[in-house]
């Protein structure tokens, strides 16, 4: 799930935050509410219009992107997946362009301050979404991060309190054909377009897509909701639901991941690039440089972002040599690094007693930040491995964000496969990026 999705999700996050806008799974207290009533009557039409519009395009979000929304905690959409066929893509571009001109039409100079912040930073974002439609990033929907092959990870994120929510979970496991072909198709039109990621990157899939392919529906990631049930839900409906499980299983997603390893595997993966490198997209050089500005928010071209770096690293290199003399040792940076990266006194033994540090890390840094910080998420945090089935594959930590409606936590997921590459010494830094304050202050705080 993450990779292209992950990017929507937090380039859409940013936009909620950014608007306060609520999702309407979500609550809010009667206060904010009365508050944001009796600001929308004193606000001028040009505000009213601005947010109208905010609240609309957050509408046209969710309705566009029910794994996102379930993801917030907004349950309307849980019994389905995106529209992902061609025509979709197509037809979400010219929303976006509709919504410009949509935009356009409010006259900026009318609102507060603050408001023509808020219209500048949602034109910015609707703008490089535009511009990034005519790159074709949407023939790529599947790589060794993330993709249709890991879906089954959003029932780590929805709720099962109810009956209608595994009737919802039934509908999505039957309707994963469809999908499966509408992602098909994109991969198609990806090799006929010469869209592809190199093979290194993608002979990690097929792995990840056998463990989807099990001898028995019980054993299938997707039915895992249905071996535990709330003490409310009764015998029947825990009979008629466990067996629908199974057929589900069986019947869609099974058969859809079976399509799904065929096609990757013979025709896929042999079209995938050998050598790496977006120059070897059609229009590569311009891809790249757009996405070197999205991603670092600069104008910097990606020749001066790699001086910068090289600049970062010669100064870098400087204070590690600072390092070197404090700790008394006696060689080259070669030899350190070397020393880093192969002494066991730097590297736990066990993925338990690496998770075990990881929280005490956390716990240690907890009491500090409120020296530092005067206000505080209300939302909790905690620290949790990374699934074993992606674990191989995927980043050495990221986070979760919280459901918006405060139903679940946010996540510091921590990698503990083969904990003898991981060292001790980034993990302090890698907790205060990904955990508090990082991303858990970024945006829970905003929530």
């Amino acid at each position: 799930m993450r990779s292209k999705r992950k990017c929507l999700a937090l380039s859409m996050l940013v936009f909620a935050l950014l608007f306060q806008t609520v999702p309407a799974g979500a609550q809010r207290s009667d206060a904010t509410s009365k508050r944001a009533e009796g600001d929308m009557t004193k606000a001028n039409a040009a505000t009213r219009a601005l947010y109208k519009l905010l609240d609309d395009e957050w509408e046209w979000t969710m309705r566009e992107n029910p794994t996102f929304a379930s993801n917030l905690g907004d349950r309307r959409y849980n019994d389905r997946w995106e529209d992902a066929s061609l025509e979709a893509v197509g037809r979400r571009q010219q929303h976006r362009l509709d919504t410009v001109k949509r935009l356009q039409a409010i006259g900026r100079a009318k609102l507060s301050t603050a408001d023509q912040l808020n219209y500048d930073l949602f034109k910015k974002d609707l703008d490089a979404d535009i511009e990034q439609y005519k790159f074709k990033l949407y023939l790529l929907p599947i790589n060794q991060r993330g993709g249709i092959q890991n879906v089954d990870e959003l029932t780590e994120l929805l709720r099962f309190q109810t009956v209608k929510d595994y009737d919802d979970w039934l509908a999505r496991m039957k309707s994963l054909p469809a999908y499966m072909e509408q992602t098909i198709a994109l991969m198609r039109e990806g090799v006929r377009e010469k869209m592809l990621w190199p093979k290194v990157v993608q002979q990690r899939v097929p792995a990840q897509i056998d463990k989807q392919l099990v001898a028995r529906p019980e054993d299938s990631p997707f039915f895992k909701p249905f071996k535990e049930y709330p003490s409310d839900i009764s015998a029947a409906d825990r009979e008629r639901l466990t067996q629908s499980a199974r057929e589900a299983v069986a019947q869609s997603v099974i058969p859809a991941f079976r399509q799904l390893k065929e096609y990757f595997t013979k025709e896929y993966m042999p079209a995938s690039f050998d050598a790496v490198g977006a120059w070897q997209w059609s229009n590569g050089a311009e891809t790249y440089a757009f996405l070197a500005r999205r991603y670092t928010t600069t104008g910097m071209t990606p020749e001066q972002i790699h001086a910068k770096g090289l600049s970062e690293v010669a100064r870098i290199r400087a204070e590690m040599q600072k390092i070197m003399t404090q700790v008394g040792f006696k060689g080259t940076h070669k030899e350190f690094f070397k020393k880093l990266r192969t002494d066991d006194e730097f590297y736990y033994k066990k993925p338990e007693e690496l998770l075990d540090a990881y929280r005490a890390i956390s716990k240690k840094i907890d009491p500090h930040i409120v020296k530092v910080f005067k206000t505080m998420p209300r939302m909790p945090y905690g620290v949790t491995p990374i699934a074993d089935k992606i674990a191989p594959d995927t980043t050495t930590a990221y986070y979760q964000q919280p459901s918006a409606d405060g139903s679940r936590p946010g996540y510091y997921y921590v990698n503990l496969y083969k904990p003898e590459t991981r060292p001790k010494w980034e993990m302090m830094a890698l907790s205060l990026h990904e955990a508090v304050p990082g991303h858990h202050f970024q945006i829970a705080l905003a929530m």
